[in-house]
């Protein structure tokens, strides 16, 4: 039930001390504040990783060559590892079941491409059909490479976004241009775009056979990439795919006379794995900052109930007359609790307003590769609420609890 008289009590006491009220208020105020910026921070923290994790697909497994490091049956150190055609064959029929897509690549790292009098260099790579979804690339025009285009050494080509944008200019459309690629004229089929932005737009697909054929490569390849089939449950995933990697590594050093513990030779990338290793660190960083966070509002709780016992202690006496005039020792501590409750919750609103006002203006401003959106949602701003009023009666009670203890006859000789 409201009681005007419990509050006017409340106002009475904070304006008579003014300034020590503002500096407990402060206390509470800036470690809410402080716990509301690092949760944001730390929610930025993982939007970036997330984001960078969306430019392939979050399931991809690549394998690309390097060299021995190890002497393996007689086989000396500094062996080049070239893959081939047939690797990738027996690769993608012996773990078939493993395997969603797929694609073998050869990449011309320094690609000439010339439209007209504009040129520039990016990255060509041969890819297959099934490139596009290991990738995460979106069609904007056209089509990408296909089947057809492999079986008859088609020289189709389809480019990035930013490639696009550099060579067509004056509203050129690129679908059916025709554009130099290191001295062999191919066609536009398609313009792609990416997730991981002008980076990766800035590339060029033709077809793995045209590639091979028209830069000499013969049946070597310069990587493999695959995805393996979506799993419901996380954990399942990365083990699964860890035991692909193992086991396809296991394969692929017996074929090339490889040491099982050559680390150099063959470089398997297992982004499921690279992932969860990501998430345990960014749940530690939260951890980290909700721990910080709270010390800092532990402080300005203790900070809260240091003052009460002296305000406890200044009103002695007149505990002691509303005691020998019949008060409950449970008036006495609901009294106490009151004006303890709304000091916090008063302050930590303030701190909790400040914080999320902060984000708000400054968190769109805020973008880099691996800090996104900094914000604080609904439900933690709830809870942080649970945890002032929590902590504002916490800090209120042992004080309230002495000043009910006090007996009328002491309370009154009180000086």
């Amino acid at each position: 039930m409201f009681n005007i008289e419990r509050w006017q009590e409340i106002f009475e006491a904070i304006s008579k001390n003014k300034l020590r009220t503002f500096l407990t208020g402060v206390s509470v105020a800036s470690g809410i504040f402080i716990l509301v910026i690092l949760l944001g921070a730390g929610r930025g923290i993982q939007n970036g990783i997330q984001n960078q994790f969306a430019q392939d697909a979050t399931n991809r497994i690549s394998i690309w060559p390097g060299n021995t490091s190890k002497e393996y049956k007689g086989l000396g150190i500094g062996r080049e590892t070239k893959l081939k055609n047939r690797d990738y064959e027996i690769v993608t029929q012996k773990f078939e079941d493993y395997i969603d897509n797929k694609s073998a690549i050869y990449s011309v790292w320094s690609g000439n491409v010339v439209f007209g009098k504009e040129t520039g260099t990016y990255r060509v790579e041969g890819v297959d059909p099934n490139y596009q979804f290991i990738e995460n690339a979106s069609i904007i025009e056209g089509r990408f490479i296909n089947y057809s285009d492999i079986d008859h050494y088609e020289k189709a080509a389809v480019i990035g976004k930013k490639v696009a944008t550099d060579l067509f200019k004056k509203g050129i459309k690129p679908l059916g241009q025709s554009i130099n690629i290191s001295g062999m004229m191919y066609k536009v089929v398609g313009v792609f775009t990416d997730p991981g932005g002008e980076r990766e737009e800035t590339r060029v697909f033709i077809p793995l056979s045209t590639a091979q054929k028209a830069y000499s490569a013969g049946d070597n390849i310069r990587s493999m990439a695959f995805t393996m089939p979506k799993e419901t449950n996380f954990n399942k995933a990365v083990a699964e795919s860890k035991k692909f990697t193992e086991e396809l590594g296991k394969v692929l050093k017996e074929r090339h006379m490889i040491a099982p513990d050559d680390e150099s030779a063959l470089f398997i990338n297992n982004s499921l794995e690279q992932a969860q290793n990501i998430y345990k660190l960014t749940d530690a960083i939260q951890a980290f900052f909700w721990f910080v966070g709270i010390l800092t509002i532990i402080a300005g709780v203790v900070g809260v109930g240091n003052i009460m016992l002296i305000v406890v202690k200044e009103r002695t006496k007149e505990i002691g007359i509303r005691k020998a005039l019949g008060a409950s020792p449970a008036s006495i501590i609901f009294m106490i609790l009151h004006e303890s409750v709304f000091i916090t919750l008063i302050s930590g609103f303030m701190g909790l307003l400040f914080g999320l006002l902060l984000w708000a203006g400054i968190g769109p401003l805020i973008e880099s590769d691996f800090f996104s959106h900094p914000e604080v949602d609904f439900n933690i701003a709830l809870t942080t609420v649970i945890l002032l009023t929590v902590a504002g009666g916490f800090a209120g009670f042992i004080p309230a609890y002495k000043a009910a203890k006090i007996k009328p006859i002491v309370a009154l000789r009180d000086e």
